[in-house]
């Protein structure tokens, strides 16, 4: 197995920390975690990806774990994350990746794949909505609004990082614990999340991309096509997002398609590891 290797990239004004694993000749995959995850996450499909020659980049994105974590709240408006994945390309020397990203660093690969296409391959998206598709599910169903309503308690200044610091991470833990299946997140895996979460202002500025960002979740924009070659991936058990958000999503896609997984919840490549590296491999050897 090709060991993970752990490096500082400097892009867009910040330096980020970012787990890689692979030959360095292989293809490149680039994986955006959400929250509140950091490059940790994807050390299953890592492996995966990596025993098939590709070589894999796992960034903690800003605000999160060993990167930079910019004071500012703006400093998290999405045009900066889009750029940030846009200067890391750019840093690999590919002219194209294959993008993949779940919750918000999905968030994150619709824009990327919107704004500069050029720069991708394929593109596969775990349980996170086309931001379009978002906003006309929330008035087509209004029960959605009820499964995000904690973005309105992050948008309180201080409280949730205080909230979610107690008891070691305690209240954090259990969100996780209890919105996967049962015995998917391991002691081992909790204490690597609590670490990464103990690093300074982290949870504050983890929190701040939905303070600068919260407007942007609910706005529409109708030309927002992807030509991008798209595979969506979806577990229908997810807690946050409707699984009606999946076909919805795929309506934004020139060259789309998608797999509902209905014994999984938000955090499908926790929970299916093996079949979702399969799944991505499938998708990304496909001619």
């Amino acid at each position: 197995m090709n060991a993970i290797e752990h490096t500082y990239i400097e892009t867009n004004g910040v330096r980020l920390h970012v787990a890689q694993q692979g030959p360095e000749d292989g293809e490149l995959v680039l994986l955006l975690h959400g929250f509140p995850e950091f490059w940790y996450g994807w050390h299953h499909q890592m492996a995966a990806l990596s025993e098939q020659g590709y070589r894999v980049w796992a960034p903690d994105q800003r605000g999160y774990n060993r990167s930079d974590k910019p004071d500012e709240v703006k400093a998290y408006d999405m045009d900066h994350l889009v750029e940030d994945v846009v200067g890391l390309i750019k840093q690999s020397g590919r002219k194209k990746v294959i993008l993949v990203g779940h919750d918000w660093g999905g968030i994150v690969s619709w824009k990327v794949a919107e704004k500069h296409p050029e720069l991708i391959q394929k593109m596969i998206i775990l349980n996170a909505p086309h931001l379009s598709a978002m906003s006309k599910h929330v008035l087509e169903r209004p029960s959605q609004l009820l499964k995000s309503s904690y973005i309105l308690f992050f948008q309180l200044r201080g409280l949730p990082e205080k909230l979610f610091s107690r008891d070691n991470w305690d209240i954090a833990s259990n969100a996780l614990k209890g919105s996967s299946i049962e015995g998917t997140f391991s002691e081992q895996d909790m204490d690597a999340y609590r670490t990464a979460w103990s690093e300074p202002e982290a949870m504050k500025s983890m929190i701040n991309w939905y303070r600068a960002n919260g407007r942007n979740l609910m706005r529409s924009n109708a030309d927002a096509r992807i030509s991008v070659p798209t595979y969506i991936i979806w577990g229908t058990k997810d807690q946050f997002l409707g699984k009606e958000l999946a076909d919805k999503s795929l309506n934004y896609c020139d060259n789309g398609k998608g797999i509902l997984l209905g014994n999984a919840t938000h955090w499908v490549h926790h929970e299916q590891p093996e079949h979702v590296s399969k799944l991505m491999l499938d998708y990304i050897q496909e001619a």
